[in-house]
């Protein structure tokens, strides 16, 4: 490509589509930049959740406590994989340090802020003519097979009611009318009901869509050996097939972000979440409203045809293997409180790196180190929940307008 372009944007997930669609909308020349396929990493196989009401953070008061007995079985909902990693340690430290009430309740509002904003934008979307990725709004069901667990879903419910938003407590009766699958003991549950979900992988091809309406280049199969630099800019994205150029360079690679700005004076303290989901066909019956299960973290959402239900949170580096005791593990909790489901015709297991922070924030900005870059990850387990705002606020940024969201507290440098 000899074309000096406007913006490059490496990534094909939901945040890269999201910006490239952005960007071209505005009329900018624009490259999108996936190694693989499009969608063919966390934003594929995830829940599919637009959630402003469930955004608290995974470092909160009592989090490290539970964490460190979460670390001794390799089953739990969080795990480390035992490894000699000094930024793995870095990390660790660092979300210690933000597992405090202050900081979980301001990251909880500022997280709450992006997934309204995308809930937003997903249904102006969806209401274009020809675009369908599954938008649908049914709310969220937490589900409680405790009388502890429910008493922290209804702590959760008063505190999104302080910052206004919405929630009502079910007992056990009212649970399995919203959810008739549901037959194991229930203490409980709360239902969110301005959340939403989509199809994730149709959600990025509608972005990029859209994207290549307007002239945008989808560049699948390139994998970014290199980022350039020359002075306080990046001069050329040198891929397996060949060398770009252009004014603005966006990361969003997710948990291989890190690695693109390796050596760049830039450090990115994400680490790969890794995730596990199993994708069946739905029953009949299930009812459409998403779940999650309080207890073992686990998510169930209904597609349309199919069920998707899966969880857990494992930090095991760049390790894409698959750890079918962890997938036991969620289709042990699915058994317990939805027996049978986990048995329905079997389309798919996957798995996939979330990119983590250690607050739990995503990483929205310019670094002071480049003049020229803009960088989108670090969005955990909230990808599709704040991809869409976050590929707008990368437009905005790249065009050094105001933006739409006040972006410092997702600066890249908050780690120096």
């Amino acid at each position: 490509m000899s074309e000096r372009l406007d913006a490059i944007v490496i990534g094909g997930g939901v945040i890269g589509a999201a910006s490239a669609y952005y960007l071209a909308e505005r009329g900018a020349r624009v490259a999108l930049v996936e190694r693989g396929e499009l969608c063919s990493g966390a934003s594929y196989g995830n829940a599919g959740w637009i959630f402003p009401s469930h955004g608290a953070p995974l470092p909160g008061p009592g989090v490290v406590r539970q964490a460190l007995r979460w670390l001794l079985d390799p089953e739990s909902p969080f795990y480390v994989k035992p490894r000699l990693d000094l930024e793995l340690a870095r990390w660790l430290l660092g979300f210690a340090r933000a597992a405090t009430a202050k900081r979980a309740h301001e990251t909880m509002v500022l997280n709450r802020e992006l997934s309204l904003a995308s809930l937003e934008l997903c249904a102006e979307l969806e209401a274009r003519p020809g675009v369908d990725f599954g938008f649908v709004r049914r709310g969220l069901l937490v589900l409680c097979e405790t009388g502890a667990g429910l008493d922290d879903a209804h702590h959760e419910l008063e505190g999104l009611r302080a910052l206004g938003g919405e929630g009502s407590p079910l007992s056990a009766a009212e649970v399995a009318k919203l959810a008739p699958r549901v037959t194991g003991p229930i203490a409980g549950g709360v239902l969110f009901p301005v959340d939403a979900h989509v199809q994730p992988a149709r959600l990025v091809s509608a972005l990029a869509g859209l994207a290549a309406e307007r002239g945008a280049r989808i560049l699948t199969g390139h994998d970014v050996l290199a980022l350039e630099r020359e002075g306080r800019r990046i001069a050329r994205v040198r891929t397996t097939r060949g060398a770009l150029a252009a004014g603005e360079i966006v990361i969003a690679g997710g948990a291989w972000s890190p690695g693109l700005v390796r050596g760049l004076g830039v450090r990115l303290p994400v680490q790969g979440a890794k995730g596990y989901s199993v994708t069946v066909r739905c029953p009949s019956d299930f009812g459409g409203t998403p779940l999650m299960l309080a207890e073992s973290k686990v998510f169930v959402t209904p597609m349309e045809t199919l069920l998707r239900f899966g969880g857990t949170l494992e930090l095991a580096g760049l390790d894409l293997s698959v750890n079918l005791r962890r997938v036991r593990a969620v289709e042990r909790a699915i058994a317990r409180v939805l027996p049978g489901v986990e048995k329905s015709e079997h389309v798919e297991t996957w798995r996939g790196l979330r990119p983590l922070t250690p607050d739990d924030r995503p990483i929205l900005g310019r670094p002071r180190a480049l003049d020229n870059v803009v960088i989108a990850t670090g969005h955990g387990m909230s990808g599709i929940s704040q991809g869409v705002i976050s590929g707008k606020l990368v437009a905005e940024l790249c065009a050094r307008e105001r933006t739409t969201l006040d972006v410092s507290p997702f600066s890249p440098d908050r780690f120096a």
